[in-house]
């Protein structure tokens, strides 16, 4: 009996061990004696997991341990390239033919690698369209360059709408943000404004989803910089800002009038619980809300509970009316519905918030929240 008892901890054990592990198997054919590597592709270099000699059917099966955030690889044979992303303990199965893998492979286990196919599959297209352009003699310079600014701008377009923005939590929304034109990414975090809400908008839903992975933090510093960056240009140009006056946090700002005209920034409220909350006073069950905010602000403000309220209406003096006796921050975006920052946080609809800690930093979202009072006692 206590040999069985013994195997069956160790079976138990077994299957425990492979529950936080995550495959990525299959087969590269016209492939023999080449050596196929799986690598991480992390934030600073790209390491070598695993390799192998494929054989003459050209099968492969690596196996690793589950990380806690999303995590990219790749399966490379010399300078072909099969991109990789994992976000469980999934199988991604993988089947290509040497030496066309990079473009001429399937992929099936996972949502987020097949996402990222249409997208590197999109890049390459845009890539050789380009070049077309280029070494096309009946285009003048200028020309040449229009063309290809007007491609890149529709392809930005169909990227942000169809993969960035549709989940921003997910791996193929962060791979989207990074691809580039040759050299050059096509979103630019450094110095335009546009492209630097997608990276904060990412950067906001990883925080929500993957709370404090590295990753996530990578894109609030890019996007952090990139609006410093944008800061000291409008600066330089107006004259107006002290360089030295911009401050950066782990927080995407806002900074909106009050009811009462005063610009309320949201990181003032830093070493305060906040609730961040999206609301429209015109909407059927806004009283509703509205006693349950001033129920949770009466309970715990004293601890060090604060309220930043971003109204949406699109009628002010109506907003004013509504706010005039809240205690709590009330800022109004008047942008309405269609404010750059429901972007930023990635708003799908209204009402909607984010609990945020005392050290600025975004904690949860609504969606992830089954008691909004047990976890505002658990930060305070």
């Amino acid at each position: 009996m206590k040999k069985y008892l013994i195997v069956a901890v160790a079976a138990l054990a077994m299957a425990s061990c492979s529950e936080k592990k995550f495959h990525v198997e299959g087969n590269i054919t016209n492939a023999k004696d080449s050596m196929l590597y799986f690598e991480n592709v992390g934030l600073e270099e790209i390491a070598v997991l695993d390799s192998v000699k494929l054989d003459e059917g050209g099968h492969f099966a690596f196996t690793e341990e589950q990380t806690p955030a999303p995590e990219f690889y790749r399966l490379r044979i010399a300078d072909q390239i099969i991109n990789v992303s994992i976000d469980s303990t999934e199988t991604v199965t993988v089947k290509a033919q040497y030496p066309q893998m990079a473009v001429q492979y399937e992929i099936s286990g996972s949502e987020n690698c097949s996402k990222i196919k249409e997208l590197t599959l999109k890049q390459i297209d845009l890539t050789q369209r380009a070049m077309a352009v280029q070494r096309n003699d009946d285009l003048s310079i200028d020309e040449a360059n229009d063309s290809i600014l007007k491609m890149i701008q529709d392809y930005k377009q169909d990227v942000k709408l169809n993969y960035i923005l549709k989940e921003p939590n997910r791996s193929y929304a962060y791979f989207a943000l990074f691809q580039a034109l040759g050299n050059t990414l096509i979103f630019n975090p450094r110095s335009n404004k546009d492209d630097i809400k997608l990276f904060a908008a990412v950067a906001t839903s990883w925080d929500a989803y993957h709370p404090n992975s590295e990753r996530g933090t990578n894109l609030h510093n890019i996007a952090i910089e990139g609006m410093k960056n944008v800061r000291i240009s409008e600066a330089n140009a107006a004259s107006t800002i002290d360089v030295n006056q911009i401050q950066t946090s782990g927080l995407i700002d806002i900074a909106l009038p009050d009811n009462k005209g005063q610009v309320r920034h949201l990181t003032e409220l830093k070493g305060k619980v906040v609730i961040l909350d999206f609301h429209l006073f015109g909407l059927d069950k806004s009283p509703e809300r509205i006693l349950l905010l001033r129920e949770l602000y009466n309970k715990y403000h004293a601890r060090g509970l604060e309220i930043y309220q971003v109204s949406l209406d699109a009628d002010e003096h109506f907003w004013k009316q509504q706010t005039a006796a809240l205690p709590w921050v009330s800022v109004r975006d008047p942008q309405g519905v269609g404010s750059q920052t429901l972007i930023t946080y990635n708003i799908q609809g209204l009402p909607d918030y984010f609990l945020i800690s005392r050290d600025n930093a975004l904690y949860k979202r609504a969606a992830q929240v089954k008691d909004l009072e047990a976890e505002i006692s658990s930060l305070l």
